[in-house]
């Protein structure tokens, strides 16, 4: 991986193969790397939830703490096929909208076939890059996005994006993995793991900070989850030894919710 470019390559490939093979259950990406139902929430019984839109690819329900309001313009950022943008539909009501934000050509074609299918009016996808988001300044009450920030490679520029496309007073939602304590180098240099939210993760202090230098305030956590990588996992790239290390020292991988305002 030689830099953003490469990075996001790795990622669109892998998402366009999860998009036209329509598996599920492989939070983060499929591959016998990254099946991680681990880091996936549970989304039965929730307001909205379409099993077809959910690939099982989130780390998080961001909407659970987005304070998303009747009426409200909600963009979520990474939308794949497009579970988390019928959620909030769902609670924005026939006077909201919705837009998903997807650079993944094979998403969009499932999201959009879904919409299809339920009808909404409301609903829209469009195909860009979260480092460079295709909306008008100050157009969005809500944004949100579901453990894909983890995978753009400049998360300044990302989170300059979302502050640029929030109206003021408006806010953002964010479910997300971060790192306490540094992963091995050799789990950090798996492009599969990349592509499954895992190898592209910062340090969650680094992740508030880059957060609270795009300007937002009003900063807080909702929500932390510890993944706990299985033994099989860690065994491709670690040895015995080395496991029994990284378990001992504390550190890891972490689900998070962050909220912030502009």
């Amino acid at each position: 991986m030689e830099n953003g470019n490469d990075l996001k390559n790795i990622v669109k490939e892998k998402y366009g193969q999860i998009a036209v093979l329509n598996s599920s259950g492989c939070g983060c990406g499929c591959s016998k790397v990254v099946d991680y139902t681990i880091i996936q929430d549970d989304y039965d019984g929730i307001k909205g939830h379409v099993k077809e839109a959910d690939l099982g690819l989130g780390c998080g329900v961001p909407t659970e703490f987005a304070g998303i309001k009747e009426g409200d313009t909600i963009v979520d950022l990474g939308s794949g096929a497009g579970n988390d943008v019928f959620v909030a539909r769902a609670i924005a009501g026939d006077k909201g909208k919705v837009i998903g934000i997807d650079f993944t050509p094979q998403m969009l074609d499932k999201a959009n076939r879904n919409n299809e299918k339920l009808g909404y009016e409301n609903v829209e996808f469009k195909q860009g890059e979260i480092e460079n988001i295709p909306l008008e300044d100050s157009s969005a009450d809500v944004v949100i996005s579901n453990c894909v920030l983890n995978l753009v490679p400049d998360k300044m520029k990302a989170f300059s994006e979302i502050y640029r496309i929030i109206k003021p007073g408006g806010h953002f939602c964010v479910s997300d993995i971060v790192l306490k304590g540094e992963l091995p180098v050799e789990l950090k240099k798996s492009a599969e793991m990349y592509a499954g939210c895992i190898a592209g993760a910062i340090q969650q202090d680094e992740y508030i900070e880059t957060i609270k230098k795009a300007g937002f305030t009003n900063i807080e956590i909702k929500k932390s989850k510890v993944t706990e990588l299985p033994v099989d996992i860690l065994s491709d790239y670690l040895s015995v030894e080395q496991i029994k290390e990284f378990r001992q020292k504390g550190d890891g991988i972490f689900s998070i919710t962050v909220v912030g305002t502009k």
